[in-house]
């Protein structure tokens, strides 16, 4: 008895696979995401995510630079300040440390490399939500879109080509889409963080931006358990204008990164975010996985579930490793 079927005849050469192939990764796909903080002399070692610094502005500049030559799709740029307050007016502030760094960036890269800017207040506010907060200690929903909007506005006086609203707040892409408009910004494009869930796995991005936050965001951001409401959400975004989409976490989400991607009809994006980065890199320096091959194979993953553009902090690295 001999099979009928033998897919393996597909694989028994490297050129046939590649033939066959169904998911590529390539250097265009990928995003970088940086951060820069205020006040720094030499980059700062972040230490849950090895090989991950807070910039200073110049070398900020060189990772733009070296971003825009392996070809990547886009660099994010999240901004770490000196000082924080309640309102986190540094975010507004054409000379905080985020719109300085969008400018620097712009002028080293141009038109090359989309310039992305993370449109939150987390980093900037001294209780480390993602808004402002109302008497009673909630976030404002609605007071909060204010800053958002001014906050957008000077993102793209700053050079972006891109603000990316990743709070999670009701009526945000709008509210910021008809501010970017009045202020004669029509071109700059919103990557809505659509679905954006309360997970766990942002531990080590709270270093990365030494996050002030007390408390949880299971206010805004969405419960790990549910799908269904990332397609109203998504629904939302789309309906309000939205360029882009956003799943964020990426690996522990790929089902709802499939739904979104079927639903969708602007490009995908999802955030392999900092705990992912962070298990991968502990694992491989135990030895206990192969590195570059589980760091290609999970951003393949992701491609696959369906995300045209992936967030990842080996973007730069992985690129060089790409075929053009």
């Amino acid at each position: 008895m001999y099979p009928t079927d033998r897919p393996r005849r597909l694989r028994t050469t490297p050129a046939l696979r590649r033939l066959v192939s169904e998911t590529d990764v390539r250097p265009r796909h990928l995003v970088l995401p940086v951060f820069v903080a205020e006040g720094l002399d030499a980059p700062k070692p972040i230490s849950s995510m090895p090989g991950v610094v807070q910039h200073t502005r110049e070398t900020l500049r060189k990772a733009a630079a070296e971003a825009a030559a392996a070809g990547l799709g886009g660099i994010m740029l999240f901004g770490v300040p000196a000082r924080h307050d309640a309102t986190g007016s540094g975010a507004v502030d054409p000379d905080g440390i985020l719109n300085v760094g969008l400018r620097e960036v712009r002028e080293e890269v141009g038109d090359a490399l989309p310039v992305m800017a993370d449109t939150c207040l987390d980093e900037f506010t001294d209780h480390g939500h993602c808004g402002v907060l109302a008497p009673d200690g909630t976030v404002d929903n609605d007071a909060t879109l204010e800053v958002y909007a001014e906050m957008a506005v000077a993102q793209a006086d700053a050079g972006a080509h891109v603000v990316a609203p990743s709070g999670m707040m009701d009526g945000q892409v709008g509210r910021i889409r008809s501010a970017l408009d009045a202020a004669g910004h029509t071109d700059t494009a919103i990557l809505a963080y659509s679905a954006k869930y309360a997970s766990a796995f942002y531990g080590p991005f709270r270093e990365a931006v030494d996050s002030q936050l007390t408390g949880d965001r299971r206010t805004y951001q969405q419960d790990p358990a549910n799908a269904r409401e990332a397609l109203r959400e998504t629904t939302l975004d789309l309906a309000e204008g939205a360029d882009m989409v956003m799943v964020k976490p990426a690996m522990a989400y790929l089902d709802v990164l499939r739904s979104v991607a079927e639903l969708s009809d602007v490009p995908v994006a999802a955030y392999q975010v900092s705990g992912e980065y962070a298990m991968i890199s502990a694992a491989a320096e135990r030895g206990w996985i192969d590195r570059d091959r589980t760091i290609l194979e999970s951003v393949t993953g992701i491609r696959r579930a369906g995300a045209d553009i992936v967030l990842t902090y080996w973007a730069t690295e992985l690129a060089t490793r790409l075929d053009r």
